[in-house]
C-alpha cells in the first residue's frame, strides 16, 4: 500500500471537518407555559421573529404549527394554527426559522386548501415546490401603473355603472342575504375566457355554503382556474385570520409572472371578529367595539397588495373584491367605514331593492367606482355614460309622481323609460353576459327600442333579442367585441337589426324566465 502524501492527508481532514460542521444543527427549543383557547405562552424562544412559524409537539407525538405574535420579555405569546387539545404544559416548542407560507403555482388551481395551503379536497398533495410568505410588502407606487383595463363581471348593472378595473379594490357591501356572494361568484364565472386566475377566500362561513360555492363553480367550468381557501366557522380563529393573506399570496404568484388574478375575500367582517378574538386572548388592549387598535392596519396591508404592476415589472394585476356585511344597512359603523376608506369604491346591495325583486340589488346612489370609469371599454362608456344620472332622475321623479296624478308627457316618458331600464338591469344569478351583449341591450334602451314594450315583458324581450342577435347578427356583436367601440357602421347595423327584431317580436305566454331571479348570501 502506497504512503499518503502530506497534502492528501490535509485535504482528507479538511473534508471531514467541513462534513462534520454540516451535520451539526443548532435548534432553539422552548417550553409551553400555558395553553388554551388556541393561544399558547412559550418560554425559551428568545430569538424568535414576529410572525415566525413555530412547531409544537403534542402528547401524541404529532407536530402542530403555531405563529409567534406577542414577543414579550420573558415569554412569547403564540397562536396555535390547528388543534390545541393535545398540547400540554411543559411540552416542547421549536423554531422553524420560517414565516407563515403557502404553496403557490398552477398546481394549486382547482383545489380547496386551508389557510396554510394544506389540501382539504381529498385529491392528494399539491404538486408544487414553490412557496410564498403569506405576509409580504405591497408593491410601492413606482412599481405600479394606472388602472385602465376592465375586469368584466358579466353583471350589467356593475359593468355599466360601477365598472371594475384590473388592479382595483372594489368593496361589495350589504346586509346579510342581499346576494353579495352571488355577485362575487358571477364575477369568477365570467373570467372563463378572460385568462384571469381566481381565488375565493371563505372566512367564517358555514361549510355547507362553501361546498355550495364549490359545486356551482365546478358546474360552470370555473373551478379549473380557481382556488378556494377554506377557513370556515368550524376552524380556529388563527386559520380564519391567516386565510385572506394566504389567498393574496396565491394570487401574487400569478401577478408577478405578468398574469391577471382576482381574489374575493368573503367576508372581512368575520375576519375582523376572528382577529379581535385572538388579540383579546393575547391580552392586547382593546379599542373601539373591543377591536384592537391595529384593526385598520389589518385590512389596509391586505388590500394594498392589490395592484396593477408597471410594464417593467411584468404588467400583471391583482384585483381584490372584499365583502363586508352591514347590520340594518348601516355603512357608517366601524369596520365598514374602515374598509370603504381603504378601497377604490363600493357596490352597495340594498335589502329593500332585493325584496322588491330588483336583483342584483345594487343601490346606484350609494355605489361608486373611483377608478373603473377609466377602465371601461369605449363602447360601454358610450351607451352607459348617462345611465347613472338617468336612473337618479327617475328615482326623484318616482317619489314626486306618487303625489300627483296629472303628469305631463315628458315626465310620463321619463318614468316609463326608467322602469324599462330597471327591468333591463335585472339579471338572474349564474348568468353573466359578455360585454358586447350588454352594450347591445343598453343601446336598445337608450335609442327607444324598448319603450313600446310592457315592463313585465322586458325580460322576455331581452332573452329573445339576445337569441336573435347571436343567431342572425353575430357579426354586429363580434364588431363590438373586437373594436371595443360602436363605430358609425356598427351603429347603423345595430339599429337595422333592432328595427327588424321589433317588427317580428311576439311576447311568449310565460312572460320570460328572468323576472323570478334568486339570490342571497348562501348562493
Amino acid at each position: 500500500m502506497g504512503r499518503l502524501r502530506p497534502e492528501e492527508i490535509s485535504s482528507i481532514l479538511k473534508g471531514a471537518i467541513t462534513d462534520y460542521e454540516n451535520r451539526v444543527r443548532t435548534e432553539e427549543v422552548g417550553q409551553v407555559l400555558e395553553v388554551g383557547d388556541g393561544i399558547a405562552r412559550v418560554h425559551g424562544l428568545s430569538n424568535v421573529m414576529y410572525q415566525e412559524m413555530i412547531e409544537f409537539e403534542d402528547s401524541r407525538g404529532e407536530k402542530v404549527l403555531g405563529l409567534a405574535l406577542n414577543l414579550e420579555e420573558d415569554n412569547v405569546g403564540a397562536i396555535v394554527a390547528g388543534e390545541d387539545r393535545h398540547i400540554k404544559e411543559g411540552g416542547t416548542v421549536r423554531r422553524t426559522g420560517l414565516l407563515a407560507n403557502v404553496p403557490v403555482g398552477p398546481a394549486i388551481l382547482g383545489r380547496v386548501v386551508n389557510a396554510l395551503g394544506e389540501p382539504m379536497d381529498g385529491k392528494g398533495e399539491i404538486q408544487t415546490e414553490e412557496r410564498r410568505n403569506v405576509e409580504v410588502m405591497a408593491p410601492g407606487i413606482i412599481r405600479r401603473q394606472p388602472v385602465n383595463q376592465p375586469l368584466q363581471t358579466g353583471i350589467k348593472a356593475i359593468d355599466a355603472m360601477v365598472p371594475i378595473g384590473r388592479g382595483q379594490r372594489e368593496l361589495i357591501i350589504g346586509d346579510r342575504g342581499t346576494g353579495k356572494t352571488s355577485v362575487a361568484v358571477d364575477a369568477i364565472i365570467n373570467q372563463r375566457d378572460q385568462d384571469v386566475k381566481c381565488v375565493y377566500v371563505a372566512i367564517g362561513q358555514k361549510d355547507a355554503s362553501i361546498a355550495g360555492v364549490m359545486n356551482t363553480l365546478e358546474e360552470h367550468g370555473a373551478l379549473e382556474y380557481t382556488t378556494i381557501v377554506n377557513a370556515s366557522a368550524s376552524q380556529s380563529a388563527t386559520l380564519q385570520y391567516l386565510a385572506p393573506y394566504a389567498g393574496a399570496a396565491i394570487c401574487e404568484y400569478f401577478m408577478y409572472r405578468g398574469e391577471d388574478a382576482l381574489v374575493i375575500f368573503d367576508d372581512l367582517s368575520k375576519h375582523a371578529i376572528a382577529y379581535r378574538q385572538m388579540m383579546l386572548l393575547l391580552r392586547r388592549p382593546p379599542g373601539r367595539e373591543a377591536y384592537p387598535g391595529d384593526v385598520f392596519y389589518l385590512h389596509s396591508r391586505l388590500l394594498e397588495r392589490a395592484a396593477r404592476l408597471s410594464e417593467e415589472h411584468g404588467g400583471g394585476s391583482l384585483t381584490a373584491l372584499p365583502i363586508v356585511e352591514t347590520k340594518e344597512g348601516d355603512i357608517s359603523s366601524y369596520i365598514p367605514t374602515n374598509v370603504i376608506s381603504i378601497t377604490d369604491g363600493q357596490i352597495f346591495l340594498d335589502t329593500d331593492l332585493f325584496n322588491s325583486n330588483q336583483r342584483p340589488a345594487i343601490d346606484v346612489g350609494n355605489s361608486v367606482s373611483r377608478v373603473g370609469g377609466s377602465a371601461q371599454v369605449r363602447a360601454m362608456k358610450k351607451v352607459a355614460g348617462t345611465l347613472r344620472l338617468d336612473l337618479s332622475q327617475f328615482r326623484e321623479l318616482q317619489s314626486f309622481a306618487q303625489f300627483g296624478s296629472d303628469l305631463d308627457k315628458a315626465t310620463q316618458d321619463t318614468l316609463a323609460r326608467g322602469e324599462r331600464t330597471l327591468a333591463i338591469l335585472k339579471q338572474s344569478e349564474l348568468n353573466p353576459l359578455p360585454v358586447e351583449e350588454q352594450v347591445a341591450l343598453l343601446f336598445a334602451i337608450n335609442n327607444g327600442y324598448v319603450d313600446g314594450i310592457e315592463t313585465e315583458q322586458v325580460p322576455d324581450y331581452e332573452s329573445q333579442l339576445l337569441d336573435y342577435l347571436r343567431d342572425r347578427h353575430g357579426e354586429v356583436l363580434a364588431a363590438i367585441r373586437d373594436e371595443k367601440e360602436v363605430s358609425d357602421e356598427t351603429n347603423e347595423s345595430l339599429k337595422n337589426a333592432l328595427s327588424r327584431f321589433n317588427e317580428s317580436y311576439e311576447p311568449r305566454e310565460s312572460g320570460g324566465g328572468l323576472v323570478n331571479v334568486s339570490g342571497g348570501e348562501d348562493g
